[in-house]
């Protein structure tokens, strides 16, 4: 039975698993635009397509890099939250 008790702390947990599955991608991204906003501050280049690159490349880098760790915690959270809810255990 799903009670209101249940719903909510998966909800919550599901939640806290999205921000940390995120984290690294967004912190990523985050960072290489500051990067490339100070380059471009500092070299007075202001060209409106040149962030996109090195964030894309980050994001991309980061995203291969930490797969194996996405991978891990979204099974680990459907097989022991998610599947015995449906389940019904």
């Amino acid at each position: 039975m799903l009670t209101e008790v249940v719903f909510f702390d998966t909800l919550r947990t599901g939640l806290w698993i999205a921000t940390v599955t995120a984290l690294p991608i967004l912190s990523a991204a985050l960072l290489a635009g500051v990067g490339v906003g100070l380059v471009q501050a500092l070299t007075s280049i202001q060209e409106m397509t040149l962030t996109f690159v090195p964030k894309l490349l980050a994001i991309v880098g980061v995203y291969w890099l930490s797969m194996s760790f996405m991978t891990e915690t979204l099974v680990d959270f459907f097989q022991n939250h998610i599947i015995p809810i449906i389940v019904g255990g």
